[in-house]
């Protein structure tokens, strides 16, 4: 039996058992006339998620518990990607009665 003879079989063994990981999505959340939407969103740990804000006024996305606070200007566009698991209130600091809740897959 000759060294090495195995060892391509054992490399395509190993790289096959391997787990192959899923794409990461990219999730558009609209902010226009003082509303998000959806207002509900499933996402998974590594998805982006596009903040489309087509108000005249700036916005934040603010975690209630902390996870993420990103700020939008008016009529731009804000990308920031999910790192934790979890449901998420959020909202708007400049306008608290903007509302919704973002719920994280590992």
């Amino acid at each position: 039996m000759r060294p090495g003879r195995y060892l391509p079989a054992m490399a395509a063994l190993l790289f096959g058992a391997m787990e192959i990981p899923a794409h990461a999505a990219t999730i558009q959340i609209t902010i226009d006339n003082l509303v998000f939407a959806p207002s509900e969103v499933s996402a998974r740990v590594g998805d982006t998620i596009e903040w489309i804000n087509k108000d005249v006024l700036a916005h934040t996305a603010t975690a209630r518990n902390g996870d993420f606070d990103v700020t939008t200007p008016p009529k731009k566009t804000v990308t920031s990607v999910l790192k934790k698991a979890g449901s998420v209130e959020y909202y708007c600091r400049y306008h608290p009665n903007m509302k919704a809740v973002l719920t994280i897959a590992p």
